[in-house]
């Protein structure tokens, strides 16, 4: 199993994809919308990640509970693949929902029931202590 994040729309506040659990083959098991923020070269807190491929370990997190902790980013720590809904929620973190909606009506694009998706995931990933996620 791993993980295959298609970013496709690129905005100047956020950054739109598609987050995809792949298995043998890279065959879809199950895939939800992702947010993150846009690219501003690797900034911390502002920027989201370089494109490339992580290692990610299932996480605690003292603020955001259960989720995946990318390991090894380039001049980055604790990047998260967390619960939350909207760019501002993001300090340069990964978010996962079931589907897109302006939910508080600013005009950008959030995403909907991500702690539902996030525990869909970590379901799929009970018996696995890693994972590798894909970037492009």
């Amino acid at each position: 199993m791993r993980i295959l994040i298609d970013r496709y729309a690129p905005e100047p506040k956020q950054t739109i994809g598609v987050f995809y659990l792949l298995g043998t083959n890279d065959s879809v098991i199950a895939k939800w919308d992702c947010l993150e923020l846009p690219w501003l070269n690797n900034q911390m807190r502002i920027s989201c990640i370089p494109k490339g491929n992580y290692k990610a370990k299932k996480h605690n997190s003292p603020k955001f509970g259960k989720s995946l902790w990318l390991q090894d980013v380039p001049n980055r720590s604790e990047i998260l693949v967390h619960k939350g809904n909207y760019h501002f929620d993001i300090l340069g973190c990964i978010l996962i929902g079931r589907f897109l909606k302006d939910i508080n009506n600013d005009g950008l694009i959030d995403v909907v029931e991500s702690g539902k998706a996030i525990k869909e995931l970590l379901s799929y990933l009970k018996d696995i202590d890693g994972i590798m996620i894909e970037i492009k």
